[in-house]
């Protein structure tokens, strides 16, 4: 079969707008964004924005953010494929973020009667968000933290000019140390009322 130069069949032309259209979102991943995002509600967005902006100032991925107020916006649970689609998040970054909340307890699984798919709803319980913060991001920290006070303590130069220096500096982390150690179990306490 010949065809005319410059004359392409209905499957070609499928072929070349799904190429131009991959092409266009590896060049605008903004633009594709946007598009995913004119699927949320109002208050789904803000509730996102909002996320987005307190996992930026707890020094969390952005994936965070964005999984935990897609979640806490959505009446329903959602399936891994859901939160991609309406975040417009590839699939790792979404993974990602959906892992490290539940390793915190800040989402929930929920298992739908006859749907093979993972659904997961946010943790509204404040005591369970707080307390699994503290254990995955400040606990493993001050367990480390004695650790390295030992190594400062053995580099310190006691023949040194700056012997008295660096024995104060010591002094003062091995006080905040104990500080901090002495105030996780309240703020814990606090956390847990």
């Amino acid at each position: 079969m010949h065809r005319a130069v410059g004359k392409t069949s209905g499957f070609d032309q499928g072929r070349q707008l799904a190429r131009k259209s991959r092409k266009q979102e590896r060049q605008d991943p903004v633009a594709m964004a946007d598009t995913a995002l004119s699927a949320l509600t109002p208050f789904q967005e803000q509730s996102i924005a909002l996320f987005v902006r307190a996992s930026m100032a707890l020094s969390l991925p952005r994936s965070v953010g964005q999984v935990y107020g897609l979640l806490f916006g959505t009446p329903r649970p959602l399936n891994l494929d859901e939160i991609m689609a309406l975040l417009g998040s590839s699939r790792g970054g979404t993974f990602e973020g959906l892992k490290w909340l539940r390793q915190i307890g800040a989402v929930e699984r929920v298992f739908l009667p006859g749907v093979r798919k993972e659904h997961f709803r946010a943790e509204l319980n404040m005591r369970r968000l707080a307390s699994g913060f503290l254990r995955l991001r400040v606990e493993p920290h001050l367990d480390r933290a004695g650790t390295h006070l030992d190594e400062l303590r053995a580099v310190v130069d006691d023949n040194s000019s700056d012997a008295e220096f660096q024995r104060t500096r010591l002094g003062k982390v091995e006080t905040w140390h104990r500080l901090l150690n002495d105030l996780l179990p309240m703020i814990k306490q606090v956390a847990a009322e």
